[in-house]
């Protein structure tokens, strides 16, 4: 877990596994990924490979290049793990109740 939050943590591959999200199952190529968010392509290879390593994405290969996909189940763990004791195991109050509080 302390492998994925710390690939999240950096900005560029944040914004890169949110755009993958975003994308759904079919995924983005590495090109698109790039030109979306202006990244070098060294640099976006650099991020993805992190991504990758900590299990957040995978590579498809469609041709000659490669689709990126983010990993759905690898997400829904780590949301899972972030709210597992929320709210001490109680059911968590709305957000407007928390903004009134």
């Amino acid at each position: 877990m302390v492998d994925r939050l710390s690939a999240l943590a950096q900005p560029h591959r944040l914004a890169v596994f949110r755009l993958l999200v975003v994308a759904g199952p079919d995924g983005r190529a590495a090109g698109a990924i790039a030109g979306d968010l202006g990244l070098p392509a060294s640099s976006l290879s650099f991020h993805l490979a992190h991504l990758k390593r900590a299990g957040l994405v995978t590579a498809v290969r469609d041709g000659r290049s490669l689709r990126y996909v983010a990993d759905f189940d690898a997400m829904r763990g780590l949301v899972d793990f972030l709210t597992e004791n929320c709210c001490s195991g109680g059911a968590c109050a709305p957000a407007e109740h928390r903004s009134a509080a």
